[in-house]
């Protein structure tokens, strides 16, 4: 019996429809260690060992670690795969998987969200409150302000009906954009310069790549407007967090909102969380109950088409595997 190891939290040890796909299939359900850290490497290759597939979150896949298991297919729950060392697994032959599709909307939701708690600076005023305060202080409306979006796919795409329902101008710079898209929505194309210096918030949806790593830099902040507003709920890995942090000092930037950070948990000790402007949360842009739900089960049937010997080429990320692989 083929068996398949579930390492997002909010599937361990529960039932849902992704567990009756899996077992539906023949598969045995295996789970981490109660009480220790699968994010730890020692944890992770020991319950790697004698499983096939891995329905998995953002665990650290790197080369050494896929090296020394048994995986035949990593599929991720979700549509970054950062955390996953392709290269490694096309070179091991093991399949490597996302959920295209399923949590687009939940994340433009998030990142509306996290703009409008710092542009009100809620946060601040609730806790405030708690204390006993009573601090009243304005703020920028954003009825007719600009939104810059780095990264115009699924998610980027996904904020424009919802920034513009807020009565915001919609700019976006992408390196390969849907212009039909960015015609039929009123949304002007532009250098990642010309946005940065003209968007009153920057908000990023772009992959994590090595063309992509740390965009959001000393340089780059620079370019952007006073008092502008960055929110990330891509990947830590674009963003210089030192960088973020004097520009927060400074003033360059109003506030800042991010859902993702370069090592994660976000360390206690980090220069970040002594920021009253800044709002941080738990890289859960891409979760709300629908998307758990479509992104478990469709990151399922992945597994169990490729046991069944037909890849989902519209998943598949290392797709050079395709026509050459067997379970």
């Amino acid at each position: 019996m083929p068996r398949v190891l579930i390492t997002p939290p909010m599937l361990i040890r529960r039932d849902g429809p992704h567990a009756d796909i899996l077992r539906g299939a023949g598969f045995e359900l295996v789970f981490p260690p109660q009480h220790m850290p699968i994010m730890d490497k020692p944890t992770l290759v020991e319950t790697l060992r004698d499983v096939d597939a891995m329905l998995a979150s953002t665990d650290p896949l790197t080369r050494d670690v896929l090296a020394g298991s048994t995986l035949r297919v990593v599929a991720r729950q979700g549509v970054g795969y950062d955390s996953v060392d392709v290269a490694a697994a096309t070179d091991l032959g093991i399949v490597v998987t996302t959920t295209p599709g399923v949590l687009e909307e939940c994340v433009a939701e998030h990142t509306i969200a996290m703009m409008l708690c710092v542009t009100r600076d809620l946060l601040r005023r609730d806790r405030e409150v708690r204390q006993g305060a009573w601090t009243r202080k304005s703020f920028p409306r954003m009825a007719g302000k600009t939104l810059g979006i780095v990264g115009l796919g699924r998610i980027g795409r996904a904020v424009v009906p919802r920034a513009q329902g807020l009565g915001m101008r919609v700019i976006a710079h992408d390196p390969y954009p849907d212009e039909a898209f960015a015609k039929e929505h009123a949304v002007e194309l532009c250098s990642l310069d010309d946005l940065l210096s003209t968007a009153d918030v920057v908000t990023i949806h772009s992959p994590s790549t090595p063309e992509t790593a740390d965009l959001i830099n000393a340089r780059t902040l620079a370019r952007m407007k006073q008092g502008a507003v960055l929110v990330n709920t891509s990947r830590g890995g674009l963003v210089d967090e030192d960088a973020v942090c004097e520009a927060l000092r400074s003033g360059r930037l109003l506030g800042a909102a991010l859902d993702v950070f370069k090592q994660e948990p976000l360390p206690t000790n980090s220069p970040l969380l002594q920021l009253d402007n800044l709002l941080v949360c738990t890289h859960m842009g891409g979760l709300d109950e629908d998307s758990v739900r479509d992104g478990s089960m469709l990151a399922a049937q992945c597994i169990v088409d490729c046991y069944n010997g037909n890849l989902p080429e519209q998943c598949v990320v290392n797709k050079s595997l395709i026509d050459s692989w067997s379970w």
